[in-house]
């Protein structure tokens, strides 16, 4: 439970940054402490665990495919910004390529989705959990 209780004050900070309503955040964190002991609360912890040990891997394919995952993610955002100056000269273009992404993007697997919240969150949750143990600054 080591992991856990590392975790608990960052989440419950997150909940404090992403839940405007007080009551709904002392909600929030009443039920983050229910569910430390579960079954639930000790899958969360295995998961995490898992994360932390391929964060910590010395493999060097898997070191690399963690934060390029997310340089891949951060492209196709920052896409917008040039898309957004062809917009200022050719609109039309600029909407076909738009509908042309949006068509393929809506194409994708709804896990595909899914996987890069988890791989995303998981990899924010094991910086976090190396920076308060002094693994990593």
């Amino acid at each position: 439970m080591a992991i856990l209780e590392t975790l608990i004050g960052p989440i419950a900070s997150i909940i404090d940054k992403v839940i405007p309503d007080k009551e709904a955040r002392e909600r929030a964190k009443i039920e983050l402490v229910k569910l430390e002991g579960t079954q639930e609360m000790a899958q969360i912890e295995a998961r995490l665990s898992a994360i932390i040990a391929e964060a910590n891997s010395r493999d060097p394919w898997t070191s690399p495919a963690r934060p390029s995952f997310l340089y891949v993610m951060y492209a196709i955002m920052l896409f917008a910004i040039p898309m957004g100056i062809l917009s200022a000269f050719d609109a039309q273009a600029a909407d076909d390529i738009g509908r042309g992404i949006t068509g393929y993007l809506s194409r994708l697997p709804e896990e595909l989705y899914a996987l890069f919240g988890t791989g995303y969150l998981g990899y924010t949750a094991a910086r976090q959990w190396g920076k308060v143990k002094g693994v990593e600054k």
